[in-house]
């Protein structure tokens, strides 16, 4: 993999060309909003408003076409160089908000010289121009696709520099150590010793600290955006349809005595305490000879594959029968269950959690609503999603956990290396560790990496 540097100016796409795109969301609104940037903003300003307006005043203007027919009136805004989110210059005409009027706008601006923006591709002039990094680019993201107010404010820190100052500084860290290991190798055939070895390992013994704590938080950050995938599973008629109703609030699944009632994937996104769920009902399990129950049962297990969590729902009447364990036998590997006993209403049995051997048993009425609490703690707590004050200081992707991982077991291995004292070893672990942080932030990228981010954003940002 080739790797660049984020000093360097080259870049990876032609970033010479002025983009243009429509950066509001498809339809009928108030207002739509046209954005370009590049080097052509000006002439394009002539063409469509007749000047160029004063940089970071609203105009209020026509938009003409190239026969100087108004297509439409609104706002000018412009912001040169440098002083702009891509750092190039910036037009946006904020007209109405019709497809119409904007796609006629737009099309007349891609005659005058602009292209049509790829996704992400302002965002991505702003990274390459160094006007933000790439764990803030990727916040931009997860702030436009957040679920909950908690995810938002988790992408917002991270937009503003929490996440990357954290990770910059652990990373200045980790050159000066390497700095030191480096000067002791250049050194070594003289009488200096650069590496006073119970200073250093001090100094090591910190950041592995502090690399599992933004480890933690990270984790949380990715929860809080990413969610986890929860299938009720179970034989028909134990009450997954009620269960799924009660979790979801409303009636989104049929309810009947009458088995097989399900007989598709039902999925809903719930939020608890910040914590996006993607739940899904399934079809119960069991032999059947209807041809669509059977293609409704094949669903459940192919889902099955892809899921975080399951709850196994059985009948607090006859608790565990061979069935539920032939379900848990043909489980995923890897894939993690809670037995949830149903219908504790039938006996007035309690609310009760319980620690058996073979897992975790919750005792809980779907009729009722009792013990629905006991269900959205055990989901929190499977998920590793803390409560605490911690929780969504800054947004973070699964890229960002496994270039953390990496520098977690680079580090270990530094640790160890220095008491055996091999100073080239030592200085090794440190570059990987400080090029594992450096991924985070785009200080090191590779151009397939930038391709996969910043395709996922919107055009037009």
């Amino acid at each position: 993999m080739v790797y660049h540097s984020s000093d360097r100016k080259g870049v990876l796409n032609d970033t010479t060309d002025t983009i243009a795109a429509i950066a509001t969301p498809p339809g009928h609104g108030g207002v739509g909003i046209v954005r370009i940037s590049g080097q052509f903003c000006q002439q394009i300003a002539e063409k469509t408003i007749g000047r160029v307006p004063q940089p970071r005043y609203a105009f209020f203007c026509c938009f003409y076409n190239h026969n100087k027919e108004i297509l439409d009136q609104g706002i000018a805004l412009y912001f040169p160089k440098p002083h702009s989110f891509t750092g190039e210059d910036i037009l946006e005409l904020h007209g109405h908000g019709g497809p119409i009027v904007m796609d006629g706008l737009l099309r007349y601006i891609l005659q005058l010289g602009a292209r049509l923006a790829r996704p992400g591709e302002f965002s991505e002039r702003a990274f390459l121009n160094g006007k933000i990094d790439l764990s803030q680019a990727e916040a931009i993201a997860d702030l436009i696709h957040s679920t909950s107010e908690q995810a938002a404010r988790s992408a917002l820190q991270s937009l503003q520099g929490e996440f990357s100052a954290r990770i910059n500084t652990l990373r200045d860290q980790l050159i000066e150590l390497r700095c030191l290991a480096e000067a002791s190798i250049d050194f070594s055939d003289q009488d200096i010793n650069f590496i006073e070895r119970g200073s250093v390992a001090e100094r090591l013994e910190i950041v592995q600290s502090t690399l599992k704590a933004i480890y933690h938080s990270a984790e949380q950050g990715a929860l809080l955006q990413e969610g986890i995938r929860v299938m009720l599973i179970g034989r028909p008629n134990v009450g997954k349809s009620s269960l799924y109703n009660q979790l979801v609030g409303s009636k989104a699944a049929i309810v009947t005595d009458i088995p097989g009632t399900t007989r598709d994937l039902l999925r809903e996104h719930i939020i608890i305490d910040g914590l996006p769920i993607y739940l899904s009902d399934t079809a119960g399990l069991h032999n059947s000879m209807d041809v669509v129950e059977q293609e409704g049962m094949r669903r459940t297990r192919e889902g099955l594959a892809n899921c975080d969590h399951v709850l196994l729902v059985a009948d607090d009447q006859t608790g565990l029968t061979e069935a539920e364990h032939i379900i848990l036998d043909e489980l995923p590997h890897g894939v993690t269950y809670t037995v949830i006993f149903n219908k504790i209403d039938i006996n007035n049995a309690p609310i009760e959690r319980k620690q058996e051997s073979w897992g975790v048993v919750l005792r809980v009425s779907a009729l009722t609503g009792a013990g629905m609490n006991l269900i959205q703690q055990r989901l929190k707590e499977c998920a590793g999603f803390d409560t605490g004050e911690r929780v969504g200081c800054f947004s973070a992707r699964r890229r960002h956990l496994e270039a953390l991982n990496r520098a977690r077991s680079a580090i270990a291995i530094a640790r160890e290396t220095l008491q055996v004292g091999v100073e080239e070893v030592l200085a090794e672990e440190l570059r990987l560790a400080q090029n594992a942080l450096s991924e985070i932030t785009g200080k090191y990228y590779s151009d397939d990496l930038l391709g996969e981010i910043f395709s996922t954003f919107c055009i037009g940002k």
